[in-house]
């Protein structure tokens, strides 16, 4: 089946403590500019009439309502860690509406994740009201969504392997610091990458700026988004000054078609 175009919207593009971060008083996180208000990174995207979610973390549910996304037909996860994963509570209201589990794509090691974190919706003595899960395992190997073909990119984040998601000409890749070259093929001269950039200081477990812009240029994208970005990285307006001309910091609620 092959794939219409995809509208994409970036419902958060902010690291794990998202931004502004609590308790912080610098200069970014007291910043006016909505662009520098980030929830943590998720993306929506839309094609043959369906809405494919990438990661569920902490503010899934204003997200949600934020966008008025009133049907949600699956999830695929990139990673176990709780800034993607933590708003899978809340899919409760969609099990309902829709009167089904919500699928939901991810790695064995995720799909473990969830059952110790969620660990009551998995109770034989089922409890009314709790979040269901229709989870459908992946691995490296391309897969389909509702007749929507996919294509894992395995990336590392620090020691742990995460997936990034080829969908058509679209290709998200978040909270990664190393990707090998085999798996770049997968996306080279693709028209549309998001990629993590966290900062402009290098880190252990995340591309930081130049890493990233270095991994575009390999690439060679039509255009390049940087999400999973951190209070570190500065103001947006002033950043986006310093990018090539097919590259841009990626900002909440950001749409467009590809």
């Amino acid at each position: 089946m092959r794939t219409d175009s995809l509208k994409i919207t970036f419902l958060g593009t902010g690291t794990s403590q998202g931004v502004p971060v609590p308790a912080c008083n610098c200069a970014v996180c007291q910043s006016p500019d909505a662009k520098d208000k980030r929830l943590r990174a998720s993306v929506l995207i839309e094609t043959n009439n369906r809405k494919l979610l990438i990661d569920a973390g902490p503010d899934f549910r204003y997200q949600m309502l934020r966008k008025k996304i009133m049907h949600l037909d699956a999830i695929l996860l990139t990673h176990g860690h709780r800034d993607h994963t933590a708003g899978l509570d809340d899919l409760r209201s969609y099990n309902y509406f829709q009167q089904k589990p919500v699928p939901v794509f991810c790695e064995s090691r995720v799909e473990e994740t969830i059952r110790q974190e969620f660990f009551y919706a998995f109770k034989k003595t089922v409890y009314r009201g709790i979040p269901e899960f229709d989870i459908h395992l992946i691995s490296d190997t391309p897969f389909e969504v509702f007749g929507i073909p996919v294509i894992p990119i395995r990336a590392m984040h620090w020691k742990l392997p995460v997936l990034g998601f080829r969908i058509g000409n679209f290709a998200y890749i978040t909270d990664a610091n190393y990707i090998a070259p085999q798996e770049l093929e997968k996306i080279n001269g693709i028209d549309v990458l998001v990629l993590n950039a966290l900062r402009k200081q290098p880190h252990v477990s995340h591309f930081n700026l130049q890493e990233a812009l270095s991994i575009i240029k390999t690439v060679t994208p039509r255009q390049a988004y940087l999400t999973h970005i951190s209070h570190l990285m500065g103001f947006h307006a002033e950043v986006s000054k310093e990018l090539p001309k097919n590259v841009a910091l990626a900002y909440d609620q950001l749409s467009f078609c590809v």
